[in-house]
């Protein structure tokens, strides 16, 4: 057989073991895929608990700064109601005194409920917690599976894609533009042999003068009707 054939079919079946590592390679980004989906549902749960409760526990801060205001403020009108001696200032004090207590009081009772939300939040920001570190502990073993197969593939093609460049070190230039040009193309094998007076990928018959060229010197030949390489097989 022709050296250049030799060469361009081992090239090709480089060329078949590199596609088949990039295949396995590739089917493994949907199961990564998939373990990152479903931890990022229990991660954005989580998220949102912690949004929640950051927003409701500055919203408890805001609130106990206004009831401590408040509540200096009634003491003062306490204070001022006391020292009162005529009935028309008594009468505006106690107003004043009985209008801040009732706002204080409602402060009061809103800081007491937030208070007792922020507990079921708090605890639901825990549960999340917990769901998460569940999800991360059952993927373990599944991302350990994958991290391994990924660096076993990754492994296999450097070495598949050096031994690539040296046999298409091998091919001529020119040769070597065409076969690639075409398997990109095709995206799969584009050399084929004769296979008896037809091309062995499309079955068209080759005229008799070009498969007599081929089998006296060995050249590779165009297929006109696929467009792949053809070699004469012995």
């Amino acid at each position: 057989m022709n050296p250049e054939v030799e060469s361009l079919l081992a090239l090709q079946q480089e060329d078949e073991e590199i596609r088949a590592l990039e295949r396995r390679r590739h089917a493994l980004e949907p199961r990564l895929l998939d373990l990152e989906r479903r931890r990022q549902v229990a991660a954005d749960a989580l998220d949102r608990a912690r949004r929640t409760t950051d927003g409701e526990e500055r919203r408890l801060r805001d609130l106990q700064g206004r009831v401590a205001e408040h509540r200096q403020l009634h003491e003062r009108n306490l204070a001022q109601l006391d020292g009162v001696r005529k009935t028309r200032e008594a009468t505006a004090a106690l107003s004043q005194v009985e209008q801040a207590r009732r706002v204080l009081a409602e402060e009061e009772n809103d800081v007491q409920g937030l208070t007792r939300r922020l507990q079921d939040l708090r605890q639901a920001v825990a549960l999340h917690e917990q769901a998460l570190g569940d999800v991360e502990r059952e993927q373990q073993g599944a991302r350990s599976e994958i991290a391994t197969e990924t660096a076993s593939l990754d492994d296999a093609l450097a070495g598949a894609r050096a031994r690539r460049v040296e046999l298409a070190a091998r091919v001529p230039r020119t040769l070597i533009g065409k076969y690639d040009r075409i398997a990109q193309r095709r995206r799969g094998k584009a050399v084929f042999p004769l296979r008896g007076p037809s091309c062995a990928n499309c079955d068209t018959a080759l005229p008799l003068q070009r498969r007599s060229l081929m089998a006296r010197t060995g050249s590779i030949e165009l297929c006109e009707a696929c467009g792949v390489l053809l070699y004469a097989a012995e």
